[in-house]
């Protein structure tokens, strides 16, 4: 089975790491050994990954050296971030298992160049600040800072949405012949066409619906998003929570124009999941990097799948039929 899986920046840096190189790569292991599992197992894997953290520290180099050092735009920080996490995740893959064939795909992704977003940035990118003005002093001029999900002040940028992956029959020839490719990494690169021709843009593409993009392009029959719970929970965080096994897409759709899933966190995951699989997907699922192979075998996870494969039901009431 092709399974695109797509692997949070912050999977790689967590949230109370500095984000040295060996932190990094000791969180790249874990998915790593998931990934090799999964190939054992005769899955065919394309990868995508996140760089809010990544892309924020290499804007922040940049804005502190620039009477030194000219700056580059954004499109260009991420460029270097799809070569900075491939080579991590290449590096690990290879760790557990030598004999893993691997390559990184530097890929393109097309956005309107009039999507709202370039004037309403929303993408958090970079550390967490605890108040505004330190926050502001980090972004540098020509940026704006916001809260995230209430755990503190990061930098925002503009997040356009995907249309097109301009690289997507490069990565499908690689994949079938048997290389496990990292690409649509950040997001992709983001480009708008003028004239015929590509130019870069000044944003960051959410590496979730650039994944959901490039599953349907290369044909899989799975979309996975790995985040840092197992599973999509309804009323986060209260005395009512519930979390969920399965989803259909009808009411994922429901919950996701209600609010239950913010823009800042799970959001854009079920706004993925449910574009993947209404465009003719087998199904997609959310779950932790911990997870990753138990959630593929569907014991793990929760999988957004088409209304016939309902109803939707919560992990426990699933584990319970399981039991009987």
């Amino acid at each position: 089975m092709r399974i695109v899986i797509a692997i949070g920046g912050n999977a790689i840096i967590g949230e109370q790491e500095r984000g040295t190189w060996a932190e990094q790569r000791a969180n790249a292991h874990v998915v790593a050994r998931e990934l090799v599992a999964l190939g054992r197992d005769g899955h065919e894997l394309v990868l995508t990954h996140g760089n809010g953290p990544q892309v924020g520290a290499l804007h922040a180099q940049h804005s502190g050296c620039a009477a030194e050092v000219p700056p580059l735009p954004l499109d260009v920080l991420v460029a270097m971030t799809q070569g900075q996490v491939g080579y991590l995740l290449q590096t690990a893959i290879e760790d557990v298992d030598p004999r893993v064939r691997t390559a990184t795909v530097l890929t393109r992704v097309t956005v309107e160049p009039d999507d709202p977003s370039f004037s309403v940035p929303t993408k958090p990118i970079g550390r967490f600040f605890g108040d505004e003005r330190a926050a502001r002093v980090a972004a540098g001029s020509g940026l704006t800072v916001a809260p995230d999900a209430g755990r503190g002040w990061r930098t925002v940028v503009a997040s356009p949405q995907p249309c097109e992956i301009v690289e997507f029959e490069h990565v499908k020839l690689l994949v079938e012949r048997g290389v496990l490719v990292i690409a649509a990494g950040g997001g992709g690169i983001p480009v708008v066409r003028s004239n015929g021709r590509l130019t870069g843009a000044e944003a960051v593409i959410d590496k979730d619906r650039a994944s959901a993009v490039l599953a349907r392009a290369v044909a899989a029959e799975l979309l996975v998003m790995l985040t840092v719970v197992e599973r999509v929970a309804l009323d986060f965080g209260t005395r009512w929570q519930r979390d969920m096994a399965r989803l259909t897409v009808s009411d994922a759709r429901q919950l996701l124009e209600s609010g239950e899933f913010p823009p800042g966190s799970m959001g854009p995951k079920v706004e993925s999941a449910i574009r993947f699989v209404a465009d003719g997907g087998r199904a997609a699922i959310v779950t932790c990097p911990e997870r990753l192979r138990d959630a593929v075998a569907g014991t793990a996870g929760t999988w957004i799948v088409p209304d016939a494969d309902g109803p939707s039901a919560t992990a426990w009431a699933t584990a319970a039929t399981v039991a009987a």
